[in-house]
């Protein structure tokens, strides 16, 4: 079978860098899609694990190459989904989990319709400001533009799947691991792999 593209999405400040870090630690069978970025690396994060930080110069010539099965313009820096890391992970049959911003998960929508699509909130407006303040990584005017963004990104959670409130971390994870284990059980994933004689075949069990 062919793996299972998972696509999870949010404002800035939701928390999904920290589900994601534990839902891959407790999964052996899910990759992660490593994005392409022109914004500067944070003191936290590591080159080819979290991102491929780029010049906007290498980004665009990636962009001509059709490197990227998505690319948006988020907070003035570029990010981008990398074609070939995707189409390999399902190819050989492993899972992989894309974390996109809003426009890049819209956007993929209409290229993957059979990824599954999970937005990740804040429980409310005013957490993910102080979320946003302790973390202490923008700027005034940086701060001011994530916060009048998330206004429009919270308005698009109709058209995803799947709703995660991140209000406890551990309680987020396992819905999170709960929607991976629903999407993997699916009735029609497998038909459509293998038809429907797959699913009656006789098999042998041991007791």
């Amino acid at each position: 079978m062919k793996g299972i593209v998972f696509v999870m999405s949010g404002p800035s400040g939701a928390g999904k860098t920290s589900i994601l870090r534990e839902v891959l630690r407790s999964n052996n069978n899910l990759d992660f899609s490593v994005s392409y970025a022109t914004r500067e690396r944070r003191p936290e994060e590591v080159q080819g694990k979290d991102y491929f930080f780029v010049t906007p110069e290498e980004f665009k010539r990636l962009q001509k190459e059709d490197e990227f099965l998505e690319w948006a313009k988020v907070h003035g820096n570029y990010y981008g989904t990398s074609r070939h890391q995707v189409s390999k992970s399902v190819d050989l049959g492993r899972d992989i989990l894309l974390d996109v911003d809003i426009q890049g998960a819209m956007s993929l929508m209409s290229k993957l319709r059979d990824a599954v699509y999970i937005f990740v909130a804040p429980p409310s407006y005013e957490e993910l400001i102080s979320r946003l303040q302790s973390r202490g990584t923008e700027d005034t005017q940086s701060l001011r533009t994530r916060l009048e963004d998330a206004k429009w990104e919270l308005e698009q959670v109709k058209n995803f799947q799947y709703l995660v409130i991140n209000d406890n971390l551990k309680h987020s994870v396992s819905q999170f691991e709960a929607i991976i284990t629903a999407e993997r059980l699916r009735v029609d994933r497998m038909v459509r792999e293998k038809g429907e004689r797959f699913l009656f075949e006789e098999k042998t069990y041991d007791n």
